[in-house]
């Protein structure tokens, strides 16, 4: 009897110890720049992102720039289907009583309603090039149950988790410059072209009846053209499905296997919106997430924007403000407007959860440091006294090296610092400071290629609808006061300590990095941003990955020459 007690003690022991060593070597291990794939087109001016009817042509403008201050700032206007953009449930489907064809629950599902693990799964790559220009001018080649029927025979049944994605390379070979293109929308819609190849309303309801919820294309838009868009939109619609248009680069994923998410703007009561498509294909770790995704055990790591919440940063001062929040519908479901539901949005580029790319606080090489102010000349003195020249960048959203936003999370647990500030010395936010680090380091070693994330529960307790005037928002505008304490940030000093560790990514569920102290957030985004470390600041709901092995995931929307970096977060464990 003992001795099968001893056999079955030291099995499990050796389990454990194996499980152990397996998580290990997925954590010491970095995820090769090769090893992520950008399934995303470019937002640009310059290109057909925007459909050609009814939409509202992106724009971004700096609201600020280097001298007489010391950070850089985009103001951004964005219809929600611009680039590669996805599709909430709400797109096409009318709210129930509305009276209006097509019409039900999952006309409710707006885009901040869906699940985050719908957004994830396993990518399976349905290929149908040969039937690219197949079909007559202005018509649309129809995909239908058939070929996945053909797919499935040839590969693996279909199941829930799955994440279909037709590849027909059509974005590949249209998503050009204007005038070239014209080719991608607009001659079809002209019936001058063939249209891009997409499902008929039999596919998407065989794919639901399969426990399929989420599904992508590299063609322009879920809807066969020219009398099939809306009834394929409501068919999957009703069955809660949600969908990315205008993908690219499928090629770049294997036909099963890979591990796929979209990284979606969480818009408030939206129909959709700009997202950032991803394909992770190192197998071991593309089997780990697909398993999470699988069970869904996907956190939403990411704050909603809404008008009537405090995303967007009000500044230390007059002058000092961000663009504030803006959400617009472009188009309301009506018999006058179609049969859709889109919203346009007007955001500084840092609104909501987001990456600070070290151009919001590098200036570009050549820049004449005496075009900054008085103070900040006097900071950057100090900074170089004591950590040497503050370097250069010019690095846009759609410039930032994805694998680095991508890794094991270390949560640092600093709720203990909350309440440590005396209100005398407000404004002032608690310090994470390099000792407090290397004490975490001395149990938990910080391991290069994680991304570390500081968990003080902030957001979670101040994220709430602003207050009427004159009271102040506890989030932003009460610590900045002084009349509240500030969110815990870290000092220089333990940037530089994690820099040294091989930390390149660090995440905070403060609404910033730098803390309500003006000169220790310069200190901080100078430091971060010459040593090479990407911020993802404005997280939230961090506590549902603390004490869990978890893999962190972020993408900033890719729009051409921003330099800011608003996007999604999302944790698998």
């Amino acid at each position: 009897m003992k001795r099968t007690l001893l056999r079955s003690w030291l099995v499990r022991s050796l389990l454990v110890l194996i499980a152990g060593a397996s998580v290990a070597s997925v954590a010491s291990a970095q995820l090769r720049p090769d090893e992520v794939q950008d399934l995303t087109l470019l937002i640009s001016p310059d290109r057909p992102c925007v459909w050609p009817v009814g939409m509202t042509q992106h724009v971004v403008v700096p609201s600020r720039t280097f001298g007489p201050g010391p950070y850089h700032r985009d103001l951004i206007v964005i219809d929600e289907h611009t680039g590669t953009q996805w599709d909430a449930p709400a797109h096409f489907v009318p709210p129930p009583n509305s009276g209006l064809p097509g019409a039900g629950p999952n006309g409710l599902i707006t885009g901040e309603k869906v699940p985050a693990w719908q957004f994830c799964g396993e990518a399976c790559v349905i290929d149908i090039r040969q039937h690219i220009d197949e079909a007559p001018d202005g018509e649309s080649y129809l995909i239908r149950p058939e070929t996945v029927y053909a797919w499935e025979k040839q590969n693996r049944p279909l199941k829930f988790g799955d994440v279909v994605l037709f590849r027909s390379e059509y974005s590949d070979k249209y998503y050009k410059p204007f005038p070239a293109g014209e080719r991608f929308v607009t001659t079809a819609l002209r019936k001058e072209t063939p249209g891009w190849p997409a499902p008929t309303p039999e596919t998407m309801a065989y794919l639901g009846e399969k426990g399929v919820m989420t599904l992508g294309l590299d063609g322009a838009s879920m809807g066969p053209i020219p009398n099939l868009a809306v009834a394929t939109h409501q068919a999957g619609g009703k069955l809660g499905m949600i969908w990315t248009e205008c993908s690219t680069n499928l090629g770049s994923l294997p036909t099963t296997g890979a591990f796929t998410a979209l990284l979606v703007a969480k818009h408030a009561g939206g129909s959709g919106g700009e997202c950032r498509g991803i394909g992770i294909t190192e197998p071991k770790l593309a089997a780990r997430l697909n398993e999470s995704a699988r069970h869904k055990r996907v956190a939403d790591l990411s704050v909603t924007l809404d008008e009537d919440f405090p995303v967007t940063w009000p500044g230390y001062g007059p002058g000092d403000e961000a663009s504030r929040y803006v959400a617009k519908t472009l188009n309301a479901f009506s018999k006058a407007r179609g049969p859709y539901f889109a919203k346009t949005h007007l955001l500084d580029g840092q609104a909501g959860t987001h990456v600070v790319l070290p151009s919001y606080s590098l200036p570009p090489e050549g820049f004449d440091n005496a075009r900054y102010s008085a103070d900040v000349q006097a900071s950057l003195k100090k900074y170089e006294g004591k950590y040497g020249a503050r370097a250069h960048s010019a690095m846009t959203a759609a410039q930032a090296p994805l694998h680095q936003m991508m890794g094991e999370a270390h949560v640092v647990d600093i709720r203990k610092l909350v309440g440590s500030t005396k209100a005398g010395d407000w404004p002032a936010s608690p310090a994470i400071t390099a000792e407090l680090l290397k004490q975490h380091d001395a149990s938990r070693p910080f391991k290069p290629g994680e991304v570390v994330i500081f968990y003080s529960g902030y957001s979670d307790q101040h994220f709430k609808p602003l207050p009427e005037a004159p009271e102040l928002d506890g989030l932003f505008a009460a610590p900045l006061a002084g009349k509240a304490e500030g969110w815990p940030a870290p000092t220089a000093e333990a940037i530089a300590f994690l820099a040294d560790k091989g930390i390149r990514c660090i995440g905070t569920d403060g609404p910033t990095l730098g803390g309500v102290d003006r000169e220790n957030a310069l200190m901080v985004y100078w430091l971060a941003a010459s040593k090479g470390i990407l911020p993802v600041e404005f997280l939230t709901n961090v506590g549902a990955i603390d004490g869990k092995a978890a893999y962190f995931l972020f993408a900033p929307i890719k729009i051409q020459g921003t330099r800011g970096g608003y996007g999604r977060a999302l944790a698998l464990y």
